[in-house]
């Protein structure tokens, strides 16, 4: 096992607080409000599901997330893309970051990001790649942190893969130079973060929020609240020790 460099943080739900089903439905409410009447409702986000699902078993390495979505999305819609995209790209720019009081403001995302970079560690944001960058740029200033403060940040322009496909957490280690046996993926989700597990990262799963869907089961090193976290990355304990 080589020594630990590195920790990938999922967002929802790991460093920001929030209920992940509760604010995707209201989420998606807010966006087929703005859509307003070009789309009905219920059909448009049929549609975004339809092509959500697309990217997440898309094995396209030559695709980014972002094509692939765009692509499914008009293909079954059959609406125009130079109609329509520059309606959503004006929602993740003026309504979605004002979305934040549908997540808990807490202390806990800042501090561990804080506390791992003063333990040393190099730091990558492992969100789900699903959403634009702005979208998952406003997530984390409703923490009160920034792209600059990661090394990497995962998002739909860039991200070939998404979870639970392993080489979505090999294609980040690639970015940024490190092998996945020096990395700690820490997160709430048993079945999109644990997999880490089966590259060889060692993996903290974040209870406050937990996420199991019952299966498939992977390997756990190390499991614990916010505070729990934050002891052991401090005090090198558990998985973080030297």
């Amino acid at each position: 096992m080589g020594v630990s460099t590195t920790i990938f943080f999922d967002l929802d739900g790991t460093l920001l607080e929030m209920n992940g089903d509760e604010f995707i439905n209201n989420y998606m409410l807010e966006l087929t409000k703005f859509v307003g009447d070009r789309f009905e409702p219920k059909q448009l986000v049929a549609w975004i599901w339809d092509a959500t699902k697309a990217v997440v078993v898309s094995q396209e390495t030559d695709k980014t997330n972002e094509q692939v979505f765009i692509e499914r999305f008009i293909e079954i819609s059959g609406a125009n893309k130079e109609e329509v995209w520059p309606i959503f790209d004006a929602f993740y720019n003026e309504i979605f970051p004002t979305l934040s009081y549908l997540t808990l403001p807490s202390p806990w995302g800042k501090k561990l990001v804080e506390a791992a970079k003063e333990q040393g560690y190099r730091v990558a944001v492992t969100t789900n790649p699903l959403f634009p960058k702005n979208a998952i740029y406003a997530r984390l200033e409703w923490i009160g942190l920034t792209a600059e403060d990661f090394e990497w940040v995962t998002i739909y322009e860039t991200s070939h893969f998404t979870k639970p496909n392993p080489a979505y957490y090999q294609e980040v280690c690639d970015e940024l130079g490190v092998q996945p046996e020096e990395v700690i993926m820490v997160g709430n989700n048993m079945q999109e973060d644990m997999v880490a597990s089966k590259l060889g990262m060692k993996t903290f799963l974040v209870t406050n929020y937990l996420s199991d869907k019952g299966e498939p089961i992977y390997e756990i090193d190390q499991k614990g609240t916010f505070e729990e976290l934050y002891e052991a990355i401090t005090e090198r304990t558990g998985v973080f020790a030297k």
